[in-house]
Parts: structure tokens; sequence; C-alpha cells
């Protein structure tokens, strides 16, 4: 688990315990307390383990204490406090149906075996109004197979990733996949959230023949790239998939050019530069590669300057219209952005991680050999995307000379790729 951003509160054991004891009337609404609340998983102690248990029984029924109390059973699941689970047991049957979601999947990160536990989390399937979607999650993941018999009626819900989720579900706990092919097809929903809860349940499944659609499908490249690299990594190990096989698509992914994505929208008619760089802050991925390619395609000679523009205002600090900035001066091979991508290239901040390897394989479309020590330097890093787009870059630059260092590269992956050249 990445825990990167769990300790950012500056806060001691002890202040973090007394904040979530306090009553309500003596912090700053329940703002603090949540704060304590999250805070306390960097303890795995029994103070700490107690204090969250204490906030979990306070029943309060303001809108604040049910927030602490969501939070508290979170980070009880967090550090796997099996102590707590007479109290996370009794979640189960809240009227609040957050607290009732953090309960069961606390359930799952103690990995739960007993039956009646299994079928207390299993019979909330029947209650109207739950987030169904966790509880089917949880319950496959600790291999419940008396939920089947449950599971079948979910298939066809109304809500996509719920419909989504059960028949990944299914495929796991009976081993008949026959229906799989409704999942690959919510790729090409209009829901970003349908989009993104079937490329989990496709991964749960090590469901290999969607990785060439997993490819298009319009989300960021972060949930494309996590699943193809996790069912090929499965594939394998299990010796079903070859490094040839993911390779195209993987890089496809990491290209991420507008060409290479299946949309899921359209414009009626074609919209203002203004409108189309505006795009670009939007959360759903699937429009901001709409008006990338309408960019690249209707604007190119103005682009550049919007961009610079849109960075100076706003994108600098928003990751994902900056991630979208550094790959747009790539495609459109515009050498006077060599020093912004050089900086985003050695950006240390976690937030804009992903416009590091952008900006890698952007100078690899400027083409500007100046590049290669940095680029070099960044197959020292630890971060998986960063440094396969570094061998890329690299690779379109025509320097092969670092590949043969990274041919044992612990990844597969990356090993395999440094291989394929490595005596070049």
């Amino acid at each position: 688990m990445d825990k990167r951003f769990f300790n950012i509160f500056n806060l001691t054991e002890q202040e973090a315990i007394a904040l979530l004891d306090a009553p309500k009337d003596e912090t700053d609404a329940g703002n603090s307390r949540y704060t304590a609340a999250a805070h306390l998983v960097n303890f795995p102690t029994d103070d700490s383990i107690n204090a969250l248990i204490r906030a979990v029984e306070n029943t309060e029924s303001s809108l604040d204490n049910r927030i602490v109390r969501r939070k508290a059973v979170e980070t009880l699941g967090r550090l796997t406090a099996k102590q707590a689970l007479p109290i996370i047991r009794q979640c189960l049957t809240d009227e609040d149906c957050y607290t009732v979601e953090n309960a069961v999947w606390a359930i799952g990160e103690f990995g739960i075996q007993e039956e009646d536990i299994l079928e207390e989390v299993a019979q909330v399937l029947e209650r109207p109004g739950q987030l169904y979607r966790t509880i089917i999650h949880i319950l496959t993941k600790l291999n419940y197979q008396k939920a089947l018999s449950r599971l079948h009626p979910f298939t066809e819900h109304e809500d996509p990733p719920i419909a989504s989720a059960a028949i990944a579900a299914i495929c796991r706990l009976s081993g008949d996949d026959t229906e799989m092919g409704k999942v690959v097809e919510f790729l090409q929903h209009s829901s970003v959230n349908a989009r993104r809860g079937c490329i989990q349940d496709l991964i749960d499944c090590d469901y290999d023949p969607a990785i060439p659609q997993i490819a298009r499908c319009p989300v960021s490249l972060v949930f494309r790239l996590r699943a193809i690299r996790l069912i090929g990594y499965s594939g394998i190990k299990k010796g079903n998939l070859t490094f040839g096989q993911i390779q195209p698509y993987l890089e496809q992914v990491l290209r991420d050019n507008p060409n290479d994505i299946d949309f899921v929208h359209e414009y009626d008619q074609t919209p203002s530069l203004a409108f189309a760089i505006q795009e670009l802050y939007q959360t759903d991925f699937g429009r901001c590669y709409l008006a990338i390619k309408t960019l690249l395609e209707t604007y190119q000679d103005e682009t550049p300057q919007a961009l610079f523009d849109t960075y100076e205002e706003e994108a600098h600090n928003d990751y994902g219209a900056h991630y979208h900035v550094m790959k747009l001066f790539g495609w459109l091979k515009y050498a006077p952005a060599y020093d912004l991508l050089m900086s985003a290239l050695k950006n240390p901040l976690p937030q804009f991680q992903k416009s590091r390897a952008a900006a890698a394989i952007a100078l690899g479309e400027i083409g500007d050999k100046r590049a290669i020590p940095e680029l070099k330097a960044s197959l020292e890093t630890n971060i998986w995307d960063l440094k396969y787009a570094a061998l890329m870059a690299l690779e379109k630059l025509g320097d092969y000379s670092s590949h043969s260092i990274i041919a044992n590269d612990s990844d597969p992956l990356i090993s395999a790729k440094a291989s394929q050249t490595a005596l070049l």
C-alpha cells in the first residue's frame, strides 16, 4: 500500500488520541476528530486502537460524528486490528450505509474466514440502499462460495459498476467466464465510473482477453496501465502470456496518443480553442482525450501558446491538466517547450508523477538529444512508468547505452523491455 500521504498532520499519537476523545464542542466541528482518526493509522498501538474503538462506539447522530465513525472503522481496517472485530461486526447493521461499507471493507482487510461472520456480510446484500459493489468485492475476496446465489440478481443491476462487480465475482467464485464479455462492454460506457470500475473487475479476474480493449478505454492511463501490468504479470507467471504479447498494449498506453483511444463522447460541432483547452481540466479523461484530438487536428498552430498560457494560469497546479499539457507538447513536437518538459521530468512531487513519464515521452517526440542524460538518470528511479517511459524515449532518440544496465531489473516487464535491445 502506498503510504506517502498518511503522515501529513504533524500530530503525536497522544495528541491525536486526545483530539479523537474530545467532546464535539471542544473541537472545531468534526474536522479535528476526523483528522485524528485518519492520523492514528501511523500508530499501530493498543492505545490508538482502543481510541478508535471508542470513536466507533460513540453513536451520537450528528453528521460530523458519523463521518468520524466511518473513518475510525476504516483506520481499524488499515491497522488490521482484529481486536476491534466485535464492534466492527456490530456496524454491519448500522443505519449509515457508508459505515456499513467501511465495516465490510475492514472485515476484508482482516481476512476473516469464520462462516457466521461471512454470512452476516452476505446478508447485507438483501438490505436496500447499501453500497453493494464493496460488499460483492469483499465476499469474493474472502472466497465465500455460499454468496453465489445472492450475486446472480445483481448481474442485471441498473448501476453498471454493481453489475460488473457481480459478473466478475461469479467468474471468480465459480470459474465460469462466459458472461465476462459484458464486463468488457462496460469499457465503452458513457459513465466514467462504470469504465473505471469494470477495469478493476477485469484485473480481479485476470481476464487477459480484454487487454486490447483496456488499452483503448477512455480513462486515465493510470487505470489502464495498472490493469495491463497486473494482468500481464499474472499471465506471464501462469504461462498464459509472453512479454511480446503484452508489450504493444503497454507501450500504446504509455504513449497515450488520442488516436489510440475509442471515444465515448463526441462534439455536435467543432469547439472553440478556449473550450478545448478548458476540457483538459475534466475529471473524465474521455472528454480530455477528445479535446486533445481536436487541438491536434484543428488548432495545431494556436495550441502551443494556449498551452503555455493555461499552464501559467492553472495547469501548473492541476495534476490532471498538467499531464495533458506535457503530453500535448510532445505530440505537437514543439521544441520551445523543452525547458518546461525537463522541469516536469524532474518534478519530485508525487501528485505529478504521471507527468514525469509524460514528459519523458514528449522529450522523445521532440527529438532533442540534450535530454538523454536526464532520461538516463530517470532509469534509476523506483517509479515504474517513468522508468519504462524513459527507455521508450531513449530508444526514440537512438540511445540504447543504458539498456544493458537495467536488463536485470527486478521488474519482469522492465527487464524484458531492456533486454530486447541491450546489445545494440
